[in-house]
């Protein structure tokens, strides 16, 4: 009996519904139940119920199941990839697996002959049984052993400097095992990958929320590791043969027609080239200013000077801090058919309707300094500048500013009151800094607690910070750890921030080169800045963070 078959006669489809949903799964090629589920004729939960009523299945829970070493051994990575099953427990000769779609039979036969067992079919959820494969078999389990089975030795871990490495990273495993280990990252909504080579080992690394996490990849992967760098410099169009210096590029992949924008670093190291790729996705939908998480005050003092007409304005922060997403949003908040803006980046993450965007290319020596100066004879009123990295940079930024223009940028410091220091470090001198900065944005992000499996519990006066106020009656939200959140307690991310607005009083301090100590101090007695930890407390007592990453992210 076939899968709509099934569904029709228990009620779960109608009939013209699953007619709607082959005909699209002869358009896609994909399988009949994940475009039913796709299209919203039924749930994945319908699906499991339907099974387990009329083919007298029991469900089980894969997040709870702890499988046996032998158990796994008894079926070979491909064969799990290729029919989206897995081995649970066995008794005797009979061995339990667990499927999401047991209406694939021939499958089962296969198992009966590649195991010699008697197979007992058990139902799971396709999600978590994916992820219990991935858990057990590692990400690109298959190809690696699909790899590993046609070559005794490991031929692939050869290093040459001839066209035998460019054929071997160009081998069709080879190009599908990298395609895996990004695909992957990208489902993960990791923002980096990191591969590091060891002496007997390679490590695979998402970062997946500010956090590293291991990528789960079969210990079988060191062997290919010459072959997995090749194959991305190939996708990145950077020199193979060059192993003795530091070599940066870019890869464009399409996933699900989703278009992603991959920066790659590749430095040498001890036992190999370690390699990091930053993940940006081209089509991203940008987030609105107010949508970023930002406190009411601060969003309206924000939004009052965005709206100036020229001056300074610089968001600072950490790499991975999400200051970029906050001048776009700015950006896409004030530009109009009456204003005209442009970039200069490295690089551009997002498309931003209504501003002229320029890509970075040292290679031509167009870098942010000579960016800036050639677009201010395009008669911008707004211009945002990447980061601002040297005193080039920042002479062409208050230049730009003192001549009537609105300008934007990055800076790396932990606050907002250093900032100013910062740019001064750099050598511009005190009063054009005092004069032309009008607000720096200081931002961290933290993790958000998990909706599905945190807790609230009470909080005693002795275990909360001495900044934090009274104690929220309903409690502080605890992270517990669930399938939904990878076990972290955590998922996604929310801003927190820190707003500086000069005043007389900051400015003149400036003027005399005061410490960042100083100018925060007098800002605070002012009213002229809120702090990042104020923010991240509220975040506390909203629910939406634990107290513990508030106190990790601020510290210092």
């Amino acid at each position: 009996m076939t899968l709509g078959t099934l569904l029709v006669e228990s009620g779960v489809l109608a009939p013209e519904r699953l007619e709607e949903a082959v005909r699209e799964q002869r358009r896609t090629g994909d399988r009949l139940e994940q475009v039913l589920i796709r299209m919203g004729f039924v749930h994945r939960s319908d699906l499991l119920r339907t099974f387990s009523e009329r083919l007298h299945l029991p469900i089980v829970d894969l997040t709870e199941s702890i499988p046996d070493a032998e158990v796994l051994r008894l079926l070979p990575p491909r064969v799990i990839f290729k029919l989206r099953c897995a081995p649970v427990a066995r008794t005797g000769r009979t061995l339990r697996i667990a499927t999401s779609d047991p209406t694939d039979l021939a499958s089962f036969d296969e198992l009966r002959i590649v195991t010699g067992h008697a197979i007992e079919l058990v139902l799971a959820d396709e999600e978590d049984l994916q992820k219990y494969i991935r858990q057990h078999y590692g990400v690109a389990g298959d190809t690696l052993d699909a790899l590993g089975g046609a070559r005794e030795t490991a031929d692939l871990e050869r290093t040459s400097l001839d066209t035998d490495e460019t054929a071997q990273a160009q081998e069709a495993s080879v190009v599908r095992l990298v395609n895996d280990l990004l695909v992957e990252a990208v489902k993960e909504r990791a923002t980096d990958v990191h591969i590091e080579p060891y002496e007997h080992d390679l490590s695979i690394r998402y970062r997946v929320d500010g956090v590293l996490v291991d990528a789960g990849v079969p210990p079988t992967v060191r062997r290919f590791r010459n072959a997995i760098v090749s194959r991305l410099k190939i996708m990145a169009n950077l020199n193979i043969a060059e192993k003795r210096r530091p070599q940066d590029g870019r890869i464009t992949l399409r996933i699900k027609g989703h278009e992603h924008d991959l920066r790659v670093s590749v430095i040498p190291m001890l036992f190999g080239e370690g390699v990091v790729l930053r993940i940006l996705s081209k089509g991203a939908v940008l987030t609105g200013l107010s949508d970023l998480g930002m406190p009411k005050g601060i969003e309206t003092r924000w939004n009052t000077l965005i709206e100036r007409p020229h001056g300074i304005l610089l968001v600072t922060g950490p790499t991975g801090s999400g200051k970029s997403t906050t001048l776009y949003a700015s950006l896409a908040r004030i530009v109009t058919p009456e204003v005209k803006a442009i970039t200069v980046e490295d690089p551009v993450e997002y498309h931003v309707a209504g501003v002229n965007q320029i890509q970075v290319s040292h290679q031509v020596g167009l870098d942010f300094a000579a960016g800036l100066r050639a677009i201010l004879r395009h008669d911008p009123d707004i211009v945002m500048i990447g980061e601002i990295r040297d005193k080039e940079t920042a002479d062409a930024a208050v230049q730009a500013s003192l001549t009537g223009h609105l300008v934007f940028s990055t800076l790396h410091t932990n606050d907002s009151a250093g900032a100013a220091t910062r740019l001064l470090d750099m050598g511009v001198e005190p009063f054009l800094v005092a004069s032309t900065v009008e607000g720096v944005l200081a931002q961290r992000l933290l993790r958000r607690v998990c909706v599905h499996c945190s807790e609230r519990r009470p909080a005693s006066a002795t275990e909360l910070p001495p900044s934090f106020g009274p104690a929220p009656e309903a409690g502080l939200v605890h992270a517990v750890g669930c399938r939904e959140c990878r076990g972290t307690g955590y998922r996604g991310r929310v801003g927190i921030y820190e707003l500086l607005t000069a005043s007389e009083a900051t400015r003149e301090l400036v003027m005399t080169r005061a410490s960042s100590g100083r100018i925060a101090e007098a800002a605070l007695r002012s009213g002229d800045l809120a702090l990042l930890r104020a923010d991240a407390f509220e975040k506390v007592r909203a629910g939406t963070t634990t107290l513990d990453e508030a106190l990790q992210t601020t510290r210092g």
